[in-house]
Parts: structure tokens; sequence; C-alpha cells
């Protein structure tokens, strides 16, 4: 497992985010597990998890452990509640959020888009804003997009039992999901992306929720819920949902195309 090596930076957000020099010789956005945001990090996992199945653009992501000797160190990390793993994600430099760029011309990875709109749908991201998307500017006017921040799947990071069985059925309010939709030439897209998530096997899904460690406050009986959720919704919820997006969101964009 990596060290940490050199304390950057505080990120902004919500999230109790800071920007971290491992011993790989890489930066890494780490989350730190904080009382009141409880479910942050078990989302950040899976959600990252779910991404790399899909062969989503997600930036690379691991648990780490940050010694105590090394927050006691830094005057930002001092009151951070110390627990023995933290999420780390891979810093992408030289990308700009959403809000930073005013015109997108074009997305090179756009083959990709649909896929992120419907594992939105499946986890119930109600956060995908422009400040969680990065932008790459390769060349000029055109954009590789990387899908950051997953910290509010299942509707909020700190849901309880009883809210997975009562998640929304319905089109979310998104401007960075119209967006990326605008990107999308056809629709089939969707049908192909919603056909590799209807086969992720079930015990994988399993394998990946029970590595959630113990002290980011995740039940057993939750755990069992997280994946009875996403098994019931992939089957019975998604597909709707999926048509409903088409209908509302996708189909009026393109509504002037030949």
């Amino acid at each position: 497992m990596i060290n940490p090596v050199a304390y950057q930076k505080k990120l902004e957000g919500k999230s109790n985010s800071h920007l971290i020099t491992f011993n790989d010789g890489k930066e890494y956005v780490v989350k730190f597990f904080q009382l009141g945001f409880e479910k942050t990090l078990p989302n950040e996992w899976i959600g990252y998890c779910f991404a790399r199945y899909l062969g989503l653009p997600v930036p690379f992501g691991r648990l780490v452990e940050i010694p105590q000797e090394f927050t006691l160190q830094v005057p930002e990390l001092v009151d951070v509640h110390q627990t023995q793993f933290q999420f780390a994600s891979m810093y992408i430099p030289d990308c700009l959020n959403g809000h930073q760029v005013s015109n997108v011309p074009n997305i090179s990875n756009r083959q990709s888009l649909a896929g992120i709109i419907l594992l939105d749908y499946w986890l119930c991201n109600r956060d995908r804003t422009r400040k969680n998307i990065l932008l790459y500017e390769a060349e000029s006017g055109n954009y590789q997009l990387w899908m950051i921040d997953q910290a509010e799947i299942f509707g909020r990071y700190n849901w309880l039992h009883s809210d997975l069985e009562n998640l929304p059925v319905e089109v979310l309010k998104s401007a960075t999901h119209e967006l990326m939709a605008q990107f999308i030439k056809n629709e089939q897209s969707f049908t192909e992306h919603l056909e590799i998530i209807q086969t992720m096997p079930i015990l994988l899904m399993e394998e990946i929720v029970s590595i959630i460690p113990d002290e980011w406050m995740v039940s057993k009986e939750e755990k069992k819920a997280i994946v009875s959720t996403l098994v019931n919704r992939r089957k019975k919820i998604l597909p709707e949902l999926m048509h409903k997006f088409l209908k509302k969101v996708y189909q009026p964009l393109h509504s002037n195309e030949e």
C-alpha cells in the first residue's frame, strides 16, 4: 500500500478533500471520513468500482492509509476523524471543471457519456453538477471528460437504510446531463450501456460492497440492502428511467436533427 509523503492543499467543497503526494510519485485527492457525512466514503468506493466495471472515465481510485503521525504534522488535518482507511482518487492535472469552461465544442470520449448518465440514474446520483466533471483540453476545442465525486449516490452523503427503499424514480435535474446528451449522437448508445449494466455479476457487486471498511459505519444489513436495491433498480427501474430521460431530455435536444 502506498504511503503519504507530502501534503499539498485543502480542496474546495464539503467532502473534506485534500491533495496529498504519495511515495509512488503521484498526487491523490484524499477524502477523509467525517461525522455528519458518514456515507461519503462508502458512496465514493461503490461509485468508483461500478464506473470502472463499466469502463467509464473515472480517475483511478484506491483505499489508502494516512498514519496519525502524518496528519499530526499537517494543521489542516489535525482535526480529521482518524480511521484506518480513507478514499483516494488520482489527481488529473491541467483540467477545468464544467463551470470553468463556458463553451465545449466537442467531447472526444463521447462514447462514454450515455454510460455516465445511466450510472447516475442507477445509483441515484443527484449531484452530477458541472463541478463534478473535469474537462481536459487535449487540443483547441476538443475536451476529454472525466467524471468525479460520487459522494452523494443513493440520494445523499448520509443516507439511512430506509432511504434505500425510497429512492426517487424521476428524471434528475442536471444541466450536466443535458450537456453530455448533446454529444451523444445515437440513442442506441443508451441501450448498449444498459445491457452492460445488466451483465454486472451480483457476486461482484456483493464483493465490492463487502470491501467497505467497518469503520466507515455501514452495517451488514445496509450492505445487503445496497446490493438488493441496485439489483432491483437495474432490472425494474433503470429501463423506465432511461426511457423517461430519452423522452424528456435527449429527444428534445436532438429534435431538429435529420
